[in-house]
């Protein structure tokens, strides 16, 4: 058995303009760190499908999910870039790198339940948690790990999926997606306040969000997921477990400012998989959100996927 490896060419095409921290140059970086430290020939690499708009529509309106097609299609189309929000611009290549997206963490979450992976991660791009039910928002076009989660629900009928987000902003999207669910619970950890402003007010019983202040270290952010997210994890009992794995509350990462390091996303990959080891036959599908500082962000992804590998 094995590690899975999950992404593609066309993640690459999605650029958001020159200077934009969500580049393409991030996958290059996990690349690059993968090979320094000798794992990328030792994982698996997994074809990745267009996801389908079924696919899509498992966590997103379909009305929104076939406007924003038809968008892109036009943008391919006349090779023009555009905003759809704020913070979010899409340009010719971003249609097939949404969908490969998307597609990768269904795939790989396939090749989990089929057994032939122990666990995977997927390096894809653009990221996920932010994107809402009907809404682009922070970089996000569609949810991949809600996506890829109700998939696992729906379509290959496990009961109990857990999601665990432990990037530096809160997964708004995830929650508004999955509030509610009583088949998910998401654990979350984010700096507040802090973008997107959300979170800490959730009222829904199924998400265990807990933000932590500016400037938080591994040591606090371990006793915070010791205190708050191991005890419902193990009361849950999820049969597989989905991570949002944004990078981007390294301590060298700017977009935020938390202070983890490498050894502290080691830990938490070490604990997450103790849960799915007891309960989710080891069942784990990792999807790339945040993580903005190149050389930071390889190394921290190095760290998650080699302790992945110690399945």
């Amino acid at each position: 058995m094995a590690t899975g490896y999950f992404s593609h060419p066309d993640c690459l095409a999605h650029d958001m303009g020159a200077g934009h921290p969500e580049c393409a140059q991030r996958i290059h970086a996990i690349e690059d760190q993968l090979r320094a430290h000798g794992l990328d020939a030792l994982l698996t690499h997994g074809e990745v499908p267009l996801a389908s708009n079924d696919d899509l529509a498992l966590a997103h309106d379909l009305n929104y999910v076939l406007t924003l097609d038809d968008f892109l299609q036009q943008l391919e189309a006349s090779g023009d870039t555009r905003a759809l929000d704020p913070d979010t611009w899409a340009c010719p290549g971003t249609r097939s790198a949404a969908w490969r997206a998307a597609g990768a963490a269904v795939a790989a979450t396939d090749a989990v339940l089929d057994g032939r992976l122990d666990n995977a991660f997927c390096a894809i791009r653009p990221p996920g948690h932010h994107a809402l039910h009907n809404q682009t928002m922070g970089f996000c076009f569609f949810n991949n790990v809600a996506v890829a989660a109700r998939h696992a629900l729906d379509r290959r009928g496990l009961n109990r999926v857990a999601i665990v987000d432990f990037d530096v902003h809160h997964g708004n999207g995830t929650e508004d997606i999955m509030a509610g669910d009583d088949r998910v619970l998401m654990v979350g950890l984010f700096q507040h306040p802090f973008y997107p402003h959300s979170g800490a007010d959730s009222r829904a019983g199924n998400m265990v969000n807990v933000p932590v202040p500016a400037r938080s270290d591994g040591r606090l952010i371990r006793d915070v997921i010791e205190s708050y997210w191991l005890y419902r994890l193990e009361d849950f009992k999820p049969e597989m477990i989905f991570i949002s794995a944004g990078f981007d509350a390294h301590r060298e990462d700017d977009m935020g400012g938390l202070g983890l390091v490498e050894a502290d996303y080691a830990w938490i990959t070490e604990k997450i998989m103790d849960v799915a080891r007891r309960h989710a036959q080891g069942r784990i599908v990792s999807c790339l959100e945040g993580g903005y500082h190149l050389s930071a962000l390889g190394r921290s992804v190095a760290a998650h996927v080699k302790t992945l590998m110690e399945c």
